[in-house]
């Protein structure tokens, strides 16, 4: 009963006011900021290969290693079994529209990361830096009430939403070798497991985060690529007709008709969105970590995150699935089982073991780039080491029992939570689009005279940016 509340829910969100919001303003800010996710792309290149400065003799986090834990958020199970889900859902229309959402998307990503940088706050006993939504809603917007809601929903989405689920799709990813996995004790094991793994990474600190998440994501990422492109290769003759049922599905406006929220267009920018998370108001968090010259380098850093994840990393998914000639059917073979059974098609029975341990990678990446998240909320809401003791003690928890969960609520749950944090964000970085675009032309005018850019918020008429 619960169950199918949360269903029809999350069906009217998505399909009723989520999905003109989130194009809406990808739109509007690709048009205002003239496409700078695609014309800073090369500079986005040149900004990563930047190293954090140092001060008071310690080390900062570096563009790299910010991007990399957005990165570790945005790459996990979504882009394996959400991908999974969406194709056997939607059919293969629902991958263009996840690829119009990354690109599409890029542009908020852009704003929200650099309101984030300008924003950004300086922890006085860790020397760290801090920020995300919440803080420009509070310093910005002027509405602390607003961030705290916002911090509210993130904790709820991230700490025990997501990593529930990510914990989930882990465990489950153990039923090929195990007959009637959900009934026996393994599932208990295997939580237990990934919850002591968390806790040892979760009580390191950010530093310990950035250093996991920097070697973790490349290798995982990298690998999983290369399988992509080896079934691509070998299938390369079945290409353009893979291509030719992406868009034609696409373009299905007869099926679209029959029912708006199970259309390929629906799942797609569902999809897209819990995988790239742009304009959702997550990968602003790391953003802020990052200690950059001018905020607009980590703006464009951030879209480079995007593209990984859905133009490389989800698309390396589809290809796979796609290409198998096996065919995915929701409530039947979807999810991770629809993953293993393709790449085994595509590769041998190796690449079903291939697989179980790319789920594990990346959705343990994604639990620790989505604890930094929280904590960073947990921390704007009272920066307290008891609550912050305990907050951490609850997300081990969630890891725990998130691996003995109901797979359809865990879907529900997070795509719910994720669209109030989304909805709530996308209002805020559209009253607040301004000032981002005015950092982006400072960058722009210092660039034209040949100086690498320095920011200084008086110069662009920008109050409350206490750390610059």
């Amino acid at each position: 009963m619960l169950n199918e509340i949360l269903g029809k829910v999350n069906d009217w969100m998505y399909t009723y006011l989520l999905l003109f919001l989130l194009v809406g303003t990808g739109i509007y800010f690709t048009i205002r900021t003239r496409c700078v996710q695609l014309r800073f792309l090369k500079e986005s290149f040149r900004v990563l290969k930047e190293k954090g400065q140092e001060e008071n003799g310690k080390k900062q986090v570096s563009s790299f290693q910010a991007l990399m834990i957005s990165t570790a958020s945005r790459v996990g199970t979504g882009n394996i079994a959400g991908i999974a889900t969406a194709i056997a859902a939607g059919g293969a229309g629902a991958v263009f529209w996840m690829w119009l959402m990354a690109i599409i998307g890029g542009a908020s990503a852009f704003i929200e990361s650099t309101l984030a940088q300008v924003y950004k706050v300086k922890d006085k006993d860790k020397e760290e830096f801090r920020g995300g939504p919440s803080y420009y809603m509070e310093k910005a917007l002027g509405k602390r009430s607003v961030g705290v809601l916002f911090a509210i929903l993130l904790i709820i989405c991230f700490a025990y939403g997501f990593n529930g689920l990510q914990s989930f799709n882990m465990s489950s990813s153990l039923e090929y070798y195990i007959p009637g996995y959900s009934e026996t004790i393994y599932p208990v094991i295997v939580g237990a497991v990934l919850a002591i793994g968390t806790a040892l990474v979760i009580f390191g600190g950010v530093h310990r985060i950035g250093f996991i998440t920097s070697v973790l994501v490349p290798i995982m990422a990298g690998s999983y690529l290369l399988i992509g492109l080896y079934t691509i290769v070998t299938n390369i003759s079945e290409l353009p007709h893979v291509f030719f049922m992406i868009l034609s599905q696409a373009f299905d406006f007869q099926a679209f008709a029959g029912g708006m929220a199970g259309s390929a267009v629906v799942i797609g920018i569902k999809r897209g969105l819990f995988s790239n998370e742009a304009g959702m108001g997550s990968a602003p968090n790391a953003s802020a970590s990052a200690s950059v010259s001018h905020p607009a380098k980590q703006g464009m850093v951030q879209v480079l995150s995007v593209f990984i994840d859905t133009l490389l990393i989800c698309s390396a998914t589809a290809m796979m699935l796609l290409l198998s000639g096996v065919e995915g059917k929701t409530g039947g073979l979807d999810g991770i089982p629809f993953v293993q059974k393709a790449v085994s098609a595509n590769v041998g029975n190796w690449g079903i073991h291939f697989i179980t341990l790319s789920i594990f990678a990346f959705a343990f990446s994604s639990l620790i780039g989505n604890y930094y998240y929280a904590e960073s909320n947990i921390l704007f809401i009272k920066n307290n080491k008891k609550l912050l003791f305990v907050f951490r003690i609850t997300c081990i928890l969630a890891v725990f029992f998130g691996a003995q969960a109901d797979f359809s609520m865990m879907w529900n749950i997070a795509d719910i939570t994720m669209g109030c944090m989304a909805t709530v964000n996308i209002i805020v970085i559209l009253i607040l689009g301004n000032k981002a675009i005015r950092v982006l032309k400072d960058y722009e005018k210092q660039k034209k005279e040949g100086k690498d850019p320095v920011f200084s918020a008086k110069d662009v008429g920008i109050d409350n940016a206490d750390c610059w």
